[in-house]
């Protein structure tokens, strides 16, 4: 009787959970698709994921582009500082061929660019990996389209967070973690600085994290899980949305 129990417990948890616990693709869909790409963004959404998360930096020349690293090399096999370089130099590298063949000249892409591959009512999580410098261009670039898609801010330096937090007062934002004395110290400074909540390594997350940031009334989000015994886990414990790099397949696995 008491594992009849337990069994019925999960399964209304998850069935009630479904729709409420957002899937979020880690850089679009990564796991098939050159990260931080369109290519990659639009097939996060083809997915059914409730939201796409990019990164971006700041060109030498004031353009906002979507790519993870400091440096290409990783992604393209070509090395050049992103904020040392040019838009026009950067334009010419090819994104794709590393994930393979079918996405052979798939450009690093502005960040307008994403923003327009990203269905109308849906949302785009942009990181922001350089600081509060992007933030002026940033305000340029993304409010043009924030009547028409959703937008939320996440970044792992806490006063870029704070100033993003300024520019774009109606959108969430929120600090990005995977320190635990980092996210100890800091998490009592999180309500009076504005943000919304926070997002932090899965592995950071038990049950008296979770209890923390609740009492708080803070959002509590979690990254990259690609396991579905460790999503299980983390959305009981009340995490709001789990970034993966699997988003289609980890949906249909967790509910």
């Amino acid at each position: 009787m008491k594992k009849i129990i337990i069994l019925f417990a999960m399964t209304f948890l998850f069935t009630g959970l479904n729709g409420q616990v957002e899937i979020i693709a880690h850089r679009g869909a990564s796991y098939l698709a050159p990260e931080n790409t369109v290519a990659s963004t639009r097939l996060g959404f083809e997915l059914d994921a409730d939201a796409v998360e990019v990164d971006i930096y700041l060109t030498a020349d004031n353009k906002i582009v979507c790519i993870h690293d400091s440096n290409t090399k990783r992604t393209t096999g070509a090395n050049h500082v992103v904020k040392e370089s040019s838009w026009k130099v950067l334009r010419t590298l090819d994104a794709g061929s590393w994930k393979g063949a079918e996405y052979k000249d798939e450009k690093i892409p502005l960040l307008k660019e994403v923003i327009l591959a990203v269905p109308k009512g849906k949302r785009l999580v942009v990181e922001i990996k350089c600081k509060s410098e992007v933030l002026p261009m940033l305000k340029k670039t993304v409010g043009k389209y924030l009547k028409s898609r959703d937008f939320t801010f996440i970044a792992f330096d806490f006063q870029t967070i704070i100033d993003t937090k300024k520019t774009f007062p109606d959108n969430p934002c929120h600090w990005l973690c995977s320190n635990k004395e980092l996210f100890e110290k800091n998490l009592p400074l999180v309500p009076g600085s504005g943000i919304d909540g926070v997002s932090l390594s899965y592995g950071l997350i038990d049950e008296q994290v979770a209890k923390s940031v609740k009492d708080l009334n803070l959002e509590l989000y979690t990254w990259t899980v690609d396991d579905v015994a460790e999503a299980k886990r983390l959305i009981s414990l009340g995490v709001k949305g789990i970034t993966t790099n699997r988003p289609g397949w980890l949906r249909e696995q967790v509910f």
